[in-house]
């Protein structure tokens, strides 16, 4: 008798349960129950090493309801490009979120390879990037994927200084030629045609020879390093004669070897996008003599720092020493936002930076049919979407 009154009691419980579930899950489908938005998206990098570099996503959702809901089918996509060149892709699913506000993390890996492909565009577009970042949730509930894509320009100008009509004499210290032997009276730079395999930089030099006799450059060389990394080296293959008292323009090529540049990317992540640039030169002096000379040309050395900032949240850093990480690489982390609700990393890594640039985004409700953006829900107030995560369920945080 007691047996089968408990297990009544049971039936009964199960049946409340399921109908307050209904309940609650058809209430919030109809707008009755308030359905959870997103009110933010920030990314950051993470660890990164010599193959690839980590990005950190943190999504910030609200859920205005008292108690969780479990609608089901959500899935979390999630992509970095900069100038179309897609460098980070990832997927997660089973995403949950608690009631009131929580942050949803991701973490997806981006393929350092990408890298010189990323820096043709940027050099070819005027030394400017745009950011692009989509996060898109689906819910196969209710038949839509909706979007929230956050945009931002980085520029760079990483010749521009070179330009110059300063006079740098150019000194021998040596017996066999009297100082200066020249003088550079006007420097220029500007980019040439860039390649997939290298980056070149037409570069000119204004020299007077203020000394009795001719001389002979029968070589320009230069080295090109970017916080130390050797990105390219060379010399020109023409020679100059310079007449007493006359000047000569001389034209000489500089390039950048992109292959080179996905190490440059891993040591600009270092320390903390920032980029030393330093193009060293040096000529081969005929003498009147006959003799040949070697001169470092220390007064044209060009050093330039580049600074960007990708996802517009270096400066929000903690101030906390980057730790390195079991992959040798650097770890940078953000102040701020709710810890709530951070769920596992899964994410698939994708196939193969100066002034910091506005950001923009623009919460918008795209249909699986491919009809134009419509969201009526969005209170316009606060950036929220208006039910971006009206499929996500409450969970507690990790899972």
């Amino acid at each position: 008798m007691v047996r089968e009154l408990f297990a009544s009691r049971l039936r009964v419980v199960a049946a409340v349960a399921l109908v307050l579930a209904a309940s609650v899950g058809g209430a919030l489908v109809t707008g009755v129950v308030g359905a959870p938005s997103v009110t933010g998206v920030e990314n950051r990098f993470g660890a990164v090493n010599e193959s690839r570099t980590v990005v950190h996503t943190d999504l910030h959702v609200r859920n205005p309801n008292p108690i969780g809901v479990r609608l089901g089918g959500t899935t979390v996509n999630y992509t970095v490009a900069m100038n179309g060149v897609v460098l980070a892709s990832g997927e997660k699913d089973g995403v949950h979120v608690e009631s009131g506000n929580a942050t949803l993390s991701f973490v997806t890996s981006m393929d350092n390879r990408r890298i010189p492909d990323w820096w043709v565009t940027h050099v070819r577009n005027g030394e400017t990037t745009r950011v692009r970042v989509d996060a898109r949730v689906h819910s196969s509930l209710l038949g839509r994927t909706f979007a929230v894509p956050q945009e931002r320009t980085v520029e760079t100008d990483v010749i521009g200084q070179f330009r110059s009509t300063e006079d740098r004499p150019v000194r021998a210290d040596s017996p066999l030629a009297p100082d200066p032997v020249l003088i550079v009276r006007e420097t220029d730079a500007r980019w040439g045609a860039v390649t997939d395999e290298r980056t070149p930089i037409e570069t000119q030099f204004v020299v007077y020879n203020p000394n009795a006799s001719p001389y002979v450059l029968t070589e320009i060389g230069y080295e090109v390093t970017m916080n130390d990394v050797p990105v390219g080296s060379g010399a020109s293959e023409r020679s100059h004669v310079i007449e007493p008292g006359t000047e000569e323009a001389i034209d000489a090529t500089t390039a950048i070897r992109n292959a080179r540049l996905d190490e440059w990317w891993v040591s600009h992540l270092e320390r903390n996008q920032v980029t030393d640039l330093r193009i060293d030169f040096y000529a081969t002096l005929e003498l009147p003599s006959g003799a040949t000379i070697r001169l470092p040309l220390d007064s044209l050395t060009y050093e330039k720092t580049i600074e960007t900032d990708v996802f517009g949240t270096k400066d929000a850093a903690d101030g906390a020493e980057a730790n390195a990480s079991a992959e040798g690489g650097v770890n940078r982390t953000t102040a701020g936002g709710s810890d709530a609700g951070e769920g596992d990393g899964d994410s698939s890594a994708a196939t193969p930076s100066e002034s910091n640039g506005s950001a923009s985004s623009a919460p918008t409700d795209e249909p699986d049919d491919g009809s134009s953006p419509t969201d009526d829900g969005t209170d316009g107030g606060d950036g929220d979407d208006g039910g971006l995560l009206s499929a996500l369920s409450p969970a507690r945080a990790g899972n």
